[in-house]
């Protein structure tokens, strides 16, 4: 069941997110089969925006809080904010989930 995990960085911590960005991309590695989709967001200009979405798939609200909580970003006290929704896979990866009409 997938879930959809959005993150906010504190104000004035992208010292911090740079700091820990190696660690929180290897265990993003270690945790490749429960992520549909994870990225940072950014600015128009192309600039960190301070935060991320995660669309990662398990089976319980647990499951996805847990993973969200391991995360190197939120070991070190980085989010200000942590919104957690489940998620219905209707397109993705230019591919319809939805039931034939």
């Amino acid at each position: 069941m997938p879930y959809l995990i959005e993150t906010w960085d504190k104000p004035d911590h992208q010292a911090l997110r740079q700091a820990t960005r190696a660690e929180h991309l290897d265990y993003l590695d270690g945790v490749v089969d429960k992520l549909l989709a994870c990225g940072a967001k950014l600015k128009d200009d192309g600039s960190d925006a301070g935060g991320g979405f995660y669309i990662v798939d398990v089976e319980t609200r647990e499951e996805a809080e847990a993973l969200i909580a391991a995360d190197p970003f939120s070991k070190v006290g980085l989010f200000e904010k942590v919104v957690i929704n489940r998620w219905r896979r209707a397109y993705l990866d230019r591919k319809s989930y939805l039931p034939p009409r």
